[in-house]
């Protein structure tokens, strides 16, 4: 089989109506599809001068998988060279599809450039038997994982950010807030295109009626990740950033909204409820943006500008 047909992308399901089967099967062919390089021409090629490879983090009971960036120049913690490095700790988006190989253009370019080690989570995508509570403990299991054996993996605890898209950057935000309530001080928190709310009010705000289906047809996609995130009888509040009751003392942040995207009110929305509480937050909005433009560069030509800006912010958070 060539590897053409080996990448070839699947065609997008009726989310509509999609059973769980269907889900499955797609979700591994897309992701397939991702992970390949035929999908480099919409997701970039990674930054040379980076070491990347999978790892594997042994929690209780299983293992959760990690996909790490190094700058190659500082070599393996393992062989005594750099242990100093800022982390930054990356959620892909997609919620019940995605894989953190679509982002290794920027996590490959911010470990380069910074210079950091960013250790990206391979949670666990949302399923019929699989709340976003797990995804949720799986961003906060490689933060703490990683923070306490900080010396083995050649990282400075005390320079450590948390950065994800979609709804990864629900995950961050969420991870965030329980670091603070852990003790646990995060110099820096950026949420790109930002889903933060997925109560009863998620759909409840002008963007999504605005682009509910312009430029793409993304309602169905968001009411079949509210269905998957939070089962029946569960506290959507306690998933939602946007409804914790308290958001002060948390680390600075950087919330970045393409406009031409449903879920833009909710990063808008959530930086208006950070800077109440006196967090410090600084809202980006890129004219024109679509949801997942940070991810494409192949084809969305402010994906530079914006990880430039993503860049400029760590290395300010981070520095010594």
């Amino acid at each position: 089989m060539s590897e053409a047909t080996a990448a070839a992308r699947p065609p997008e399901p009726d989310f509509s109506a999609i059973t769980t089967e269907e889900l499955i099967a797609y979700r591994d062919a897309e992701n397939h599809f991702r992970a390949s390089g035929a999908a480099r021409t919409i997701l970039g090629e990674p930054a040379p001068g980076t070491a990347i490879d999978w790892q594997e983090i042994a929690l209780p009971g299983r293992d959760l998988p990690v996909r790490v960036y190094r700058p190659a120049s500082a070599g393996d913690a393992a062989t005594g060279a750099r242990t100093d490095l800022p982390l930054v700790v990356h959620v892909h988006g997609g919620g019940f599809v995605g894989t953190a190989v679509q982002c290794d253009w920027t996590n490959s370019h911010l470990a380069v450039r910074l210079p950091a080690l960013v250790v990206s989570v391979e949670h666990r995508l949302l399923a019929p038997d699989s709340p976003l509570a797990n995804a949720a403990e799986d961003g906060w299991a490689v933060l703490d994982h990683v923070l306490r054996h900080a010396e083995r993996w050649g990282v400075d605890p005390a320079r450590t950010a948390v950065f994800g898209e979609s709804c990864g950057a629900l995950i961050s935000a969420l991870t965030a807030v329980r670091a603070r309530e852990a003790g646990l001080e995060l110099k820096a928190q950026v949420l790109v295109n930002p889903a933060v709310d997925v109560t009863a009010t998620m759909f409840d705000y002008v963007s999504i009626t605005e682009y509910a289906y312009s430029p793409t047809p993304v309602l169905p996609q968001l009411r079949l990740f509210q269905r998957l995130a939070v089962p029946p009888g569960a506290d959507a509040r306690a998933v939602s950033p946007l409804y914790v009751d308290d958001l002060s003392g948390l680390a600075p942040a950087l919330v970045v909204v393409p406009t031409q995207d449903a879920v833009a009110d909710h990063g808008r929305r959530y930086a208006e409820r950070l800077r109440e509480a006196g967090t410090p937050v600084r809202l980006s909005e890129y004219p024109g943006a679509k949801h997942a433009f940070l991810a494409m560069p192949g084809v969305e030509p402010q994906a530079e500008a914006a990880q430039a800006e993503i860049v400029q912010f760590l290395r300010t958070a981070l520095a010594k």
